[in-house]
């Protein structure tokens, strides 16, 4: 088991994406709430849609879930209509921020290079960046997945130095098991996440054992305790699976109990 698994706490991150209403979001926050006190072993954070950012952060104010940003800009402030800005999620109360999600990448075109900007924003702010890569089913299956994960994440090392990773996450997405329904096998997804940290590791070995990695792909209740078991694996990117509390709290709970493994 990798050395630096008991100082690395696992994190479930739950991306709701473009769902919600005032009154479901307001039910799915009930129900993570009534049991999240419960799994203090590990860190839960949310991730709403922008208009729902002050209404949660309100609601997990005094608890032990966290709020964190679905984007922001690469810019501070100014005339750029319909951006985030980093200042303005630590105003409202965030402690994260994905950037470079696959859908940022595939819908709006992000490239590299603005993903690589946006984590460094975020850092200079006081966020926490989780760093999405991950690769195509047709890279996987022409044997790129190393390649294009190593290139989306040495975008971000070439203008963040590697020891900035000691502040940051990084989640693998399969991009080929998003919303699919498929999703790696275990072995497959530490394969990744030993390849991922070890990049890292050749520039700064203790931000190699330091940080933590995420796997986001089709990650449910049935297969997190699988998933979790790995020991590369320090937690999940959640998408569809985040929408329903007990579903959600499923796969934290899951990642509690690896954790207490690793721990006892």
């Amino acid at each position: 088991m990798d050395e630096g698994l008991d100082v690395r706490r696992a994190l479930v991150a739950g991306n709701w994406k473009m769902n919600g209403t005032r009154v479901s979001v307001g039910a799915l926050m009930e129900g993570i709430l009534r049991q999240a006190g419960d799994l203090r072993d590990i860190e839960i954070a949310v991730f709403p849609p922008f208009v729902y950012l002050g209404m949660v952060a309100d609601l997990v104010r005094h608890t032990p879930v966290v709020l964190g940003g679905q984007d922001l800009s690469d810019h501070d402030s100014g005339a750029y209509t319909g951006e985030i800005g980093a200042g303005m999620l630590r105003d409202v109360g965030c402690r994260y921020v994905i950037v470079g999600h696959s859908e940022r990448r595939q819908y709006h075109g992000e490239s590299d290079e603005l993903v690589a900007r946006k984590f460094a924003r975020a850092l200079e702010h006081g966020l926490v960046p989780i760093l999405c890569v991950g690769e195509t089913l047709a890279e996987r299956e022409a044997g790129e997945t190393e390649a294009v994960a190593g290139r989306q994440l040495g975008a971000v090392l070439a203008t963040s130095t590697a020891a900035a990773f000691q502040q940051a996450v990084i989640a693998y997405e399969p991009v080929w098991a998003i919303g699919t329904g498929r999703n790696a096998t275990p072995e497959q997804a530490q394969a990744v996440h030993v390849f991922i940290r070890g990049q890292v590791g050749l520039r700064d070995p203790v931000a190699a054992r330091a940080v933590r990695i995420l796997y986001g792909g089709s990650v449910k209740g049935g297969n997190a305790a699988a998933l979790l078991a790995q020991p590369d694996i320090d937690g999940g990117l959640v998408g569809g699976a985040s929408l329903d509390a007990a579903e959600f709290l499923t796969i934290c709970r899951a990642a509690a109990t690896r954790i207490g493994a690793a721990q006892g």
